[in-house]
């Protein structure tokens, strides 16, 4: 059986820092960090090691040593698959940056892609899907698509709203596992793996609906998107998306939260969609999933394209 990359290699070291994890999920971060730190003396080497133990010593306090962790990390691989980059920003230790390291968005949903479901839709009440689709029923009459894009489409729970009502339809994601379980739905005519700001049609032909749902919250400048949307759209077409809010006008429009994903200001967001020829149709705010308990604000919006 080859070794798991994310495990230290080390038997010893594993065992403490799996200790270490679920003294964390106990909230009981200063005993977690003591753990992980023997982890780590063990296996000096293990990089997602070094990491947890910077995120126990963020929780306990230790600010500084936390930084100099994740500096170290950083600077040993620019990919940075374990957004070392990130929470640097989310602690205010280095700027925001406009978009996460695309090695960390894959790894992140590749780990989770089996029990994405399950976590994000019963455990944190994840509901845009619902929602998005339900605002355009009450704008698009009647309800039908001949092409459509989904973009970030994850394990398909928008691709399974959007079959029903649709002649043709594409998914995209950065994520292998993702897309292998939506593959296992055989809900889209054609699957591919990339970035969403530079999504293509693999036959070249125009949709009329590209919809996003939780992607805009793992970037930050939205207006590469917003122009790929529009590449993609023909004349009149629809772009169907959601965010995570702020009534707080940070420079830029958006800001990241210590849950390393980021919030968008809505008006900041209209001058965008209107800078690449969008006008906006509707927006719905909603509570659109739990972190650590509490609602998270957001909203779902459609425009067209010009």
């Amino acid at each position: 059986m080859p070794q798991n990359p994310h495990r230290s290699g080390n038997t010893l070291a594993d065992r403490r820092a799996d200790y270490a994890e679920s003294y964390a999920g106990a909230r009981d971060y200063a005993a977690a960090a003591d753990l992980m730190r023997q982890a780590v003396d063990l296996a000096p080497g293990w990089t997602l090691g070094r990491v947890r133990l910077a995120a126990f010593l963020e929780e306990v306090g230790e600010r500084n040593e936390a930084v100099a962790l994740y500096r170290a990390v950083l600077a040993e691989d620019a990919a940075d698959p374990y957004g070392a980059g990130l929470k640097l920003a989310a602690m205010g230790a280095a700027p925001v940056p406009d978009a996460p390291p695309p090695a960390f968005v894959a790894g992140l949903f590749d780990q989770y892609a089996e029990s994405f479901e399950t976590s994000l839709v019963q455990r944190l009440g994840y509901c845009v899907p619902d929602h998005l689709f339900a605002l355009l029923g009450s704008h698009c009459a009647p309800l039908r698509f001949r092409r459509a894009m989904d973009l970030g489409c994850g394990t398909g729970l928008m691709g399974e709203r959007l079959r029903p009502v649709t002649d043709t339809l594409h998914g995209l994601d950065l994520s292998v596992g993702m897309l292998e379980q939506a593959r296992r739905k055989r809900l889209y005519d054609h699957l591919s793996e990339g970035d969403v700001a530079q999504a293509q049609a693999p036959d070249g032909l125009p949709y009329d609906i590209v919809t996003a749902t939780d992607v805009m919250n793992y970037l930050g400048d939205l207006s590469p998107v917003f122009a790929r949307a529009r590449q993609l759209l023909a004349p009149g077409g629809l772009l169907a998306f959601s965010v995570e809010t702020t009534h707080d006008p940070a420079d830029g429009g958006y800001a990241l939260r210590p849950s390393l994903r980021y919030v968008h200001s809505t008006g900041f967001l209209t001058q965008l969609l209107q800078a690449q020829g969008f006008t906006a149709v509707a927006e719905s705010g909603l509570d659109i999933r739990r972190d650590r308990g509490e609602p998270v604000r957001g909203a779902v919006i459609l425009a067209r394209r010009g």
